[in-house]
């Protein structure tokens, strides 16, 4: 398949398809690019003969060779929708095409449950796999039988000898916690996982800093999705009022969050402040928007495939962890506690 015939079947212009495979800004909106994306990963199109068609005009029936990775989401059964892993195996996804390489299966949790998926991915060879999101025990067991390279990126480090890209998500909840701080809030609850999760961690982590006291009613162990976000925030006001201000694990649940505390007559940030991290552009188009940490997620796709195709190719042999810097993206959401 040629650069043309990928822009004939996503029915848009070739410059388009262009744009969106060489990681250009605002190439097209996150539909058509997924549409783009998926062409290119089911018919092995080849980045040299899109440079070649891009040059002379022209269309070539010509595929080069492509080397293959498979992207294993970790904690998620639904990439597609979720707006931090979808980000993030896009960079995978962009770098890896760049470098000639496509991603060839995108394997979930639930894969590996149904035989024939699983054998499928068993049977069928790549050169290695990029493990995005916090892994289980059964996970990495997995990844150590059927894959010789590894890479894993997400915000908690992994207890494995892989490449890993992380963009620390102890201390970006540290972060989020300073920023209430400053603001004056001592009074904050907590809406996310607990177990294994840095994020919970460097809340209790500040909590200790800061001598504050830690409320077992504030914390609210949730799944971090918007449902999750949004019964937890239920639960929270039923057992515990005296909050002022609320930090959720990350954006999605933040989300639900916000929609339950403002069905509930509360106002952000004038009545309960509200924090997060990620940075999703999805944060930006929700009432008040959102303040919260800004995770590089698509720059941790990119770098976990370069580490990944550059262990493939023998570019290195010792286990490397690159560490992303995080920022603070201040918003609508967050302000000074209320005075009584």
């Amino acid at each position: 398949m040629t650069l043309k015939e990928i822009a004939k079947e996503a029915g848009v212009l070739a410059s388009t398809v262009s744009r969106v495979i060489n990681r250009k800004q605002s190439a097209a909106s996150k539909e058509v690019q997924d549409k783009i994306w998926e062409i290119v990963r089911n018919t092995g199109y080849s980045p040299n003969s899109a440079a070649r068609d891009l040059k002379t005009g022209q269309t070539s029936p010509e595929i080069k060779h492509m080397r293959s990775i498979a992207c294993i989401f970790a904690r998620t059964a639904d990439p597609i929708n979720d707006a931090f892993f979808s980000v993030l195996a896009r960079g995978v996804e962009q770098e890896a095409f760049r470098r000639n390489y496509i991603v060839k299966y995108i394997i979930t949790p639930l894969d590996i449950d149904n035989p024939s998926i699983f054998h499928l991915i068993t049977d069928n060879h790549v050169d290695g796999a990029a493990v995005l999101g916090r892994c289980d025990k059964r996970m990495l067991s997995f990844l150590k039988n059927h894959f010789n390279y590894v890479v894993y990126s997400g915000l908690n480090s992994l207890n494995a000898k892989y490449d890993q890209v992380i963009c620390d998500g102890q201390q970006s909840a540290a972060m989020a916690m300073e920023k209430l701080w400053e603001l004056g809030h001592s009074k904050i609850a907590y809406l996310g996982e607990t177990v294994n999760e840095n994020r919970y961690a460097g809340y209790c982590d500040f909590l200790a800093a800061k001598n504050l006291p830690f409320i077992k009613n504030r914390v609210i162990n949730v799944p971090m999705t918007m449902e999750g976000g949004y019964q937890g925030a239920l639960k929270l006001l039923k057992t515990e009022g005296s909050f002022t201000a609320v930090f959720c694990s990350n954006d999605i649940t933040a989300i639900g969050a916000s929609r339950a505390l403002q069905e509930n007559k509360l106002r952000i940030p004038e009545d309960v402040s509200l924090i997060s991290i990620d940075d999703i552009e999805m944060v930006q188009y929700i009432t008040p928007m959102l303040t919260t940490v800004h995770i590089p997620i698509a720059e941790m796709g990119q770098m976990a495939a370069k580490l990944l195709i550059d262990r493939i190719e023998g570019g290195h042999v010792l286990p490397l962890k690159v560490n992303l810097p995080f920022s603070l993206t201040t918003r609508e959401s967050c302000a000074n506690p209320k005075k009584f």
